[in-house]
């Protein structure tokens, strides 16, 4: 039987190439995605469900996923090596900075925060999962980059702030009506990342970088390392000039603090 959900995904109007699989709920739409990869699904099919059962965002971290948010996966086919394909985080945050650009009534407090989030006057607006399965020539056979915009609710944590787009002064709209400006500026920016390569993302993710040129903590594995965000590089590993005065860091995963993380 046809959902409301499903009837409403219908009448979206989407980039030429997506086409959308809705869902009332589902455990997790990235891995309704990579299901969906694995039997021939083709690049531009989106998953977008009402609410996630067990959703998560990076390292495995829960994302809390009440009804009212925006919860979406994009099926993509780059056909590029891992290291290349993981930039299109990058282009996620980006087509993410335009939605709310787009949206709310002070665009200038949207900010990009590396590796992947998306901040509102220094609060969370959102999260990025990317997940990926290698082809037999050692590129990507696809990728699930999957999204999930605060639009109505977010989280209270003690780890970060977080936000939504109607807590920031967005006018009301549902789900489906954000989901049509995300996918529109998804879609531009993977074609010109695709056309042109990282450097236009680069630029335009520079522009608005929280703490570019300020102190920052990065917080790996086995180390936190203090220092100043000197740039992104031309792959998007962050550059890092350390306090001790020792050799610029290049730093391709870990979290970054703009104070001093909590001991929690």
């Amino acid at each position: 039987m046809t959902t409301s959900l499903e009837a409403e995904a219908a009448r979206l109007r989407l980039p030429p190439g997506f086409q959308v699989r809705a869902f009332d709920s589902v455990g997790s739409t990235n891995d309704e995605a990579k299901a969906l990869s694995r039997s021939g699904a083709p690049e531009g099919t989106v998953v977008w469900a009402r609410r996630q059962d067990s959703g998560r965002g990076r390292r495995g971290r829960a994302w809390t996923s009440p009804e009212g948010n925006l919860y979406s996966t994009t099926i993509l086919r780059p056909g590029l090596p891992p290291a290349q394909a993981a930039q299109v985080s990058f282009v996620a945050a980006l087509a993410i900075a335009e939605t709310a650009e787009s949206v709310l009534p002070d665009p200038s407090g949207v900010r990009c925060k590396w590796p992947n989030d998306v901040l509102v006057h220094d609060r969370k607006l959102s999260g990025i999962l990317l997940e990926s399965e290698p082809a037999a020539d050692g590129r990507v056979a696809w990728v699930v980059l999957g999204v999930g915009i605060n639009l109505r609710h977010f989280p209270v944590t003690a780890d970060y702030g977080a936000t939504s787009l109607i807590a920031e002064g967005a006018p009301s709209m549902g789900p489906g009506a954000l989901l049509e400006v995300y996918a529109d500026h998804l879609a531009r920016w993977y074609g010109r990342w695709r056309a042109h390569g990282f450097a236009p993302v680069r630029e335009a993710w520079l522009s608005r970088a929280k703490g570019l040129g300020g102190p920052i903590l990065v917080r790996l594995a086995d180390r936190t390392i203090p220092g100043t965000f000197a740039d992104l590089d031309s792959d998007g590993v962050l550059l890092l000039d350390p306090t001790d005065g020792g050799p610029r860091q290049r730093i391709a995963a870990g979290d970054v603090f703009f104070a001093p993380p909590s001991a929690s």
